[in-house]
């Protein structure tokens, strides 16, 4: 069993986990997610979510990018595994660094492509919320009102550079009550 420690390889300007024995580096990177902002009519698409982080809160149909995948098949596949939902992209709505648990979120806007959701099996239940029916106070991560409230700013309107981080929580620090 290899045997790693933090330290300061040789060229570089930070503890890594390096094996003692090799050498062999062993990096530690963002998780990416991919998400979307999924819109009916003018209504949203929230997911209850069935299981930690904050079991029971609202969320956006998003979670862990995998490997041989695009951000855009993430997305896709993200909507159909939470909510059994067909989504069509539009564009890239937001990207969000969380550097307090190392997340780069890359959130969508999106409709569907075909009829049809229901809760799959990582949610609770799946609904279309109106605009005033949004659960804010049982939003499960700020980035979910972060994304909410730049799908509504960009509503109706063709989609530019995508948001970031609010000025006052540029590195994604702040914890998840709002």
């Amino acid at each position: 069993m290899p045997d790693f420690i933090r330290t300061v390889p040789t060229g570089d300007d930070r503890e890594r986990l390096t094996c003692r024995d090799c050498g062999f580096v062993a990096y530690e990177n963002p998780k990416i997610i991919v998400g979307s902002v999924v819109s009916v009519e003018g209504r949203i698409l929230l997911c209850r979510r069935a299981i930690e982080p904050r079991h029971g809160f609202w969320t956006l149909p998003a979670g862990y990018m995998e490997l041989a995948e695009t951000v855009e098949e993430g997305a896709r596949r993200e909507a159909w595994e939470e909510a059994r939902a067909r989504i069509a992209i539009e564009g890239v709505l937001a990207i969000y660094s969380i550097a307090r648990i190392g997340q780069v979120q890359v959130i969508f806007r999106a409709g569907l492509a075909e009829p049809g959701f229901e809760a799959g099996p990582e949610s609770l239940e799946v609904r279309l919320f109106d605009w005033d029916e949004i659960p804010w106070d049982r939003l499960a991560f700020p980035s979910v009102h972060w994304s909410l409230r730049q799908w509504r700013a960009m509503q109706g309107r063709p989609l530019g550079a995508p948001a970031t981080n609010p000025a006052d929580d540029s590195r994604g620090t702040l914890p998840p009550g709002l």
